[in-house]
């Protein structure tokens, strides 16, 4: 009897911890300024990696990942494209706060030689971590503004190694958008340490090696000391011909841009055994996800020996990247910390991308910006699978560039009635968009609008569109608490 009860007891400790639903004191302190690193990957969908449903890409040390740690299954990003996003993750605020969602000269994502950045007056993470002592490095892809003063050296990076912008930027793309643009000078593709190229254009093929390899040299120079390792992936990529390296070219069936998927999957594995190897897995925090949702359409001639059968995979979410579709804004996300983090378990709560900083503020031992309005939360209830931990968002707001696309409360998502809307996942340009309801809980690939059955919960969604167009702002509309974007008169190539 003695046995039947202890084998009772332990069972139930078992189902609370894969639940999500452990007690205070199943966990050690959450305040122990852990190492931290962040790994962004470029439209990988959330269908694209066997932890979240992935039947071809063959991704064993993401589920080794998913198995020691922790699944968010509604992590969502604030844009479907790259810019935008990157500004969230970084300010821990939608793009439209910081002004990062749109500028008339390159549009919804920043094009190279730009005028436009993320505003130095912005507090990153970097710059929250750097002042608690982190030595702090970006390796990878930015975006975030190409000119000097926009750099991530001069937004609380130590130092800097990688590309300042798409990897699609090619020679061929910069003239024609050069063109388009008033004939802008375009460098090919440059690859930078620090506020220097030293390749142009860089081998695109060698990147998530190259990526890797310094990784791994960052992290064993800083075993003794914290520090943030911010890891942007540029693959799978921006452009319709993933680029993977020789020893991984034709390895995967899902061709292409399995390939990828399958060299990022073993970096993330050089990383886990290194930090483990260093004895340095109980003192770090990893964080793997995306900047937005796969975009699907091949777009590649069929006899292109780059030629990828699709652009990745959202099941079974509805809707492509780029867009305001689940498929887009829901990306795959796993944290990993062993000993703190619960192994195996599961967090079907909405959070986002803005919930970093504030997080990582707090588990380095201070605060989030206190001077300006902060969107994001601190998420460690989730993280730790707090017993009764919820999602801290009352509303989360879809926008596509300038325009407001849809709200999102608890398990409702609704789509706005809106007039000259652009890429909508449900709506053609010719069209007559009208109020789409889903319940994004139950209904996970959006095919069943139950606006009509709902009209109060329509109208409770209709009035935090609202509240979002006064305070940061919608199509045609100023918000009365955006901030400036960073903007220079006379911007250069880089040298």
């Amino acid at each position: 009897m003695k046995n039947f009860s202890m084998f009772i007891s332990l069972m139930a400790i078992f189902v609370s911890v894969r639940d999500g639903k452990s007690s205070e004191r199943d966990f050690p302190s959450d305040t122990d300024s852990p190492n931290i690193i962040l790994i962004y990957c470029d439209n990988l969908g959330y269908g694209d990696i066997e932890p979240f449903g992935a039947e071809v890409n063959r991704t064993p040390n993401l589920n080794r990942m998913a198995r020691e740690g922790r699944r968010f299954t509604h992590f969502c990003v604030t844009a479907g494209v790259c810019t935008p996003s990157r500004a969230s993750l970084m300010t821990g605020c939608y793009a439209q706060r910081v002004g990062m969602d749109y500028n008339p000269r390159d549009g919804n994502v920043l094009r190279p030689v730009s005028p436009y950045g993320l505003n130095p007056n912005e507090i990153t993470i970097a710059d929250v971590l750097r002042k608690q002592d982190y030595a702090t490095k970006i390796i990878g892809k930015w975006h975030l503004g190409d000119q000097p003063e926009f750099l991530p050296t001069r937004q609380g990076f130590d130092s800097f190694f990688g590309l300042p912008y798409s990897d699609d930027m090619t020679e061929a793309t910069g003239k024609r958008i050069g063109d388009r643009l008033g004939g802008a000078q375009w460098p090919p593709l440059p690859l930078m340490e620090d506020e220097s190229i030293i390749e142009a254009p860089a081998n695109r093929n060698l990147l998530t090696q190259r990526e890797t390899e310094r990784a791994l040299e960052f992290i064993e120079q800083q075993q003794d000391h914290p520090f943030f390792l911010y890891l942007p992936h540029n693959m799978p990529g921006s452009t319709p011909e993933p680029f993977a390296g020789p020893r991984f070219q034709g390895r995967s069936a899902n061709g292409p841009w399995g390939d990828v998927i399958e060299e990022l999957d073993w970096s993330l594995g050089q990383i886990l055994d290194k930090l483990e190897h260093l004895g340095l897995e109980g003192q770090t925090l990893v964080i793997w996800t995306s900047d937005n949702g796969a975009p699907l359409a091949s777009g590649v001639n069929p006899d292109s020996p780059h030629y990828s059968p699709r652009r990745g995979s959202n099941l079974p979410l509805h809707g492509e990247g780029y867009t305001t579709a689940e498929g887009s804004f829901r990306v795959p996300t796993i944290m990993w910390w062993p000993g703190k983090i619960p192994a195996g378990t599961i967090c079907n709560e909405l959070c986002t991308t803005m919930d970093i900083l504030p997080t990582l503020a707090n588990l380095a031992g201070t605060e989030p910006p206190k001077d300006r309005i902060i969107d994001g939360h601190d998420i460690r209830p989730l993280m730790f699978a707090r017993s009764g931990a919820e999602s801290p968002y009352e509303v989360f707001y879809y926008y596509q560039g300038k325009q407001l696309q849809a709200v999102r409360s608890g398990r409702w998502k609704l789509f706005l009635p809106v007039d000259n809307f652009s890429r909508h996942p449900h709506f053609g340009s010719e069209e007559e968009a009208e109020p789409l309801l889903f319940d994004v809980v139950n209904d996970i690939s959006s095919s069943l609008n139950v606006a009509d059955q709902h009209p109060e919960v329509v109208q409770r969604l209709m009035d935090f569109a609202e509240d979002a167009r006064e305070d940061l702002g919608d199509k045609g509309i100023i918000g009365k608490n955006e901030r400036p974007h960073g903007h220079l008169d006379n911007p250069g190539p880089l040298r």
